[in-house]
């Protein structure tokens, strides 16, 4: 008698050409069935080939809610899962699916800290225009991401808050399907991605996670019924898993902030963690950040997590517990007071406004992509990175600027590499005779089974 389609099979039973077959068909895989492909591909059981030609069949036919649980769930318990239940408060993290001048991560684990959470953030580096919460770390002189397991813990017990790389033992399935999926054209599924974020995430043993799906010409999904699918796949999954989880869709039509660049960065963020710094950025960190200490149980409403939030930062509370990460893992914490110890570039240009008027639009992904040329991230993946390097913006979109007033100023060390990054920022500023419609930063919030 034929099985049902959830049902489960032997594992004797189960061989790769019939899961990548029945997949192909359209057909939904059982548990057993994904928890089987994710164990023999990262035992090496299974050859790439075969893999692929799942991936394949993936991208094609899609996975139901439950399929991509099971195989977020199946490349979770493919390495460690980080038990912190010796703290007896939440652990909470937040995830940013990448955009232009997004520092929010060095603000926020400090500021969740700082409010009574527990943030055991692991990050990653710079993936094609959008830069990494590692490198801009790492611009900190002496500021150690590659803690074992066991300084993570000890950072966290001694300030709330740690930030490191993902270690060996942290989902291994994850970096052998990402790098497979690199090389055979099936990055773009949804499914996929949510596994892949969600399993190292939820490796953290964190409690809640909140999520910022970027959407625009800077973000990975620019269209926004994009973002707000993936948004509702992570949340469904993290929620299948137990854990409390809201996605906020965010806009990425232009930078976050006035400073792209890792140094530049680190700067903004001890700015805003001063109480200071650009609008936008200090409004999102707010949102972000009153979403955290909402499923963490610190505030009874968003509301009311936003208003701990702002107290926090302008009290520097926040400031405070940077400086204290910082030094715990090895930081120079001197450039807390004086941010000008951070590298900077040995030559600037100012490029003005051909016409007077209102910035109309930015080219976001352009200007990602001129930060990376100029050695801000790496075209190439044995590249190394240039900290001191960047773009900082003189005006964003909406504002008003004069002919020959400044638009932004390139921070450089190399004139070949500046003069590439000249011609592609030449037309990124749109100038035009009336202000335009400015949209709002957050355009929706996803919560529980998808509704907003």
């Amino acid at each position: 008698m034929s099985q049902p389609e959830g049902s489960a099979a032997s594992p004797l039973a189960i061989r790769a050409i019939d899961v990548i077959r029945k997949k192909r068909d359209g057909r939904e895989l059982s548990r057993q069935e994904i928890e089987y492909l994710v164990r023999a591909y990262t035992g090496g059981d299974i050859p790439d080939y075969q893999v692929s030609a799942w991936l394949m069949a993936v991208i094609l036919r899609g996975l139901s809610k439950a399929e991509t649980s099971w195989l977020t769930d199946a490349m979770l318990r493919s390495g460690d899962v980080l038990d912190l239940s010796e703290f007896v408060a939440k652990k909470v993290d937040k995830h940013s699916t990448g955009g232009v001048g997004d520092k929010t991560s060095l603000i926020l684990a400090p500021l969740a800290a700082a409010g009574g959470l527990i943030v055991p953030m692991i990050s990653g580096r710079g993936l094609a225009h959008t830069g990494g919460t590692l490198d801009k770390l790492e611009s900190i002189p002496g500021f150690n991401v590659n803690l074992s397991v066991f300084q993570f813990r000890g950072v966290l017990e001694a300030c709330g808050c740690a930030m490191i790389g993902q270690t060996a033992e942290i989902a291994p399935a994850d970096r052998k399907l990402y790098a497979l999926r690199d090389v055979t054209a099936t990055v773009e599924s949804p499914y996929l991605i949510c596994a892949s974020i969600m399993s190292k995430k939820l490796a953290e043993g964190i409690d809640g996670l909140v999520l910022d799906v970027k959407t625009g010409s800077g973000a990975f999904m620019k269209e926004e019924k994009d973002a707000a699918f993936l948004a509702e796949l992570m949340v469904e999954t993290g929620e299948r898993m137990g854990k409390s989880v809201v996605a906020l869709i965010t806009d990425m039509d232009q930078p976050l902030g006035l400073k792209i660049g890792n140094s530049l960065e680190v700067m903004e963020s001890i700015e805003i963690l001063r109480g200071h710094g650009p609008a936008d950025l200090r409004d999102l960190c707010l949102e972000l950040g009153a979403w955290m200490f909402y499923l963490g149980a610190k505030a009874t409403s968003p509301s009311e997590g936003k208003v701990l939030a702002t107290h926090l930062l302008e009290s520097r509370q926040a400031l405070e517990k940077f400086r204290r990460m910082v030094s715990l893992q090895g930081g120079d914490q001197a450039i807390v007071d004086d941010p000008g110890l951070l590298s900077q570039a040995r030559h600037t240009l100012e490029v003005v406004s051909p016409a007077s008027g209102f910035v109309s639009a930015i080219a976001c992904e352009a200007v990602g992509t001129a930060g990376v040329i100029l050695g801000g991230g790496r075209e190439r993946k044995e590249d190394s990175v240039d900290p001191s390097v960047g773009i900082v913006l003189h005006r964003k979109v909406g504002d008003k600027v004069s002919s020959g007033g400044p638009l932004y100023t390139v921070h450089y060390n190399d004139e070949t590499r500046a003069a590439r990054a000249a011609d592609l920022l030449g037309n990124s500023f749109q100038i035009a005779a009336t202000p335009p419609v400015v949209r709002p930063l957050v355009h929706r919030v996803i919560r529980g089974s998808g509704g907003a």
